[in-house]
């Protein structure tokens, strides 16, 4: 099974699939190897990525929060969903943690754009570093005020390296705090929820044992998917703590890196 990170690993710089990933993949599950995108996106953003590329089966969403079978338009199973309490207490320690921080929760219903859940909620002043302005805007109060799936606090003026080392230090483990761009964003999850547990759930639905599984990614949120898979690849513009767990370093996502390691069999 080949599983893959999206953003800055499967995408170029300009998150655009080239050509030659496109025709790869899809030699992949051409030949019954199963291809599997394992992202922090939401299962709203998995769409334009995999219809490109002919994958309808499952995809890992939300750092390993949610499975999402593309083709049927359907959540499979959601895991450690962050209670309202949770988030609250979250988000009264960050506040010291991080003044001036800003909070958006992200959601999940029954499909990708469910009608009846607002799946995106933001308070103001929130800052996007994709810049897309997605997400409805609502008081604090309403974006912890419901079950999420992650929590995403946004601080202008920082990296996300240095907002995750101050969270960590005083949520202490309660949850689980990644990133997966360093500008001045992280992303907190249920405690012990990882790519690397949504990914063994495909594999054990797929039947598909770890060391079967080439897994590629670049960012902090892909450590613990690179460690669990069979042969762990890093992307050359990874950060350093991909690199140092990666059993592989391949050239950048600019040079189609994740096709060069898989052009040796497919």
């Amino acid at each position: 099974m080949i599983a893959s990170d999206v953003d800055g690993t499967l995408l170029g710089p300009l998150e655009t699939l080239t050509e030659r990933t496109i025709g790869i993949v899809r030699r992949v599950t051409e030949s019954g190897v199963p291809f599997v995108l394992v992202s922090g996106r939401p299962p709203r953003w998995i769409a334009p990525i995999a219809n490109p590329l002919d994958l309808t089966g499952y995809a890992v969403c939300a750092n390993g929060a949610v499975l999402y079978e593309i083709g049927t338009d359907r959540i499979v199973a959601v895991h450690g969903l962050l209670e309202p309490q949770l988030l609250h207490d979250a988000a009264s320690a960050l506040d010291h943690a991080l003044p001036g921080c800003r909070y958006a929760a992200e959601r999940v219903g029954e499909t990708a754009q469910d009608p009846h859940t607002r799946n995106f909620v933001i308070e103001p002043d929130y800052h996007n570093p994709w810049g897309d302005h997605e997400g409805a805007q609502a008081p604090r109060a309403e974006v912890l005020g419901h079950p999420a799936i992650k929590l995403l606090i946004s601080r202008r003026g920082m990296t996300s390296d240095e907002m995750a080392r101050a969270a960590r230090e005083v949520l202490d483990g309660a949850v689980d705090i990644t990133y997966s761009t360093d500008n001045g964003l992280i992303e907190v999850s249920a405690r012990g929820i990882t790519k690397a547990t949504g990914l063994a759930e495909v594999a054990e639905r797929l039947g598909v044992p770890a060391e079967r599984v080439i897994a590629f990614g670049d960012m902090p949120n892909d450590v613990e998917m690179l460690g669990w898979a069979g042969h762990g690849v890093a992307m050359a513009n990874g950060h350093r703590y991909v690199l140092d767990v990666a059993d592989e370093v391949t050239a950048p996502n600019s040079e189609d890196g994740v096709a060069q390691v898989l052009e040796r069999w497919f």
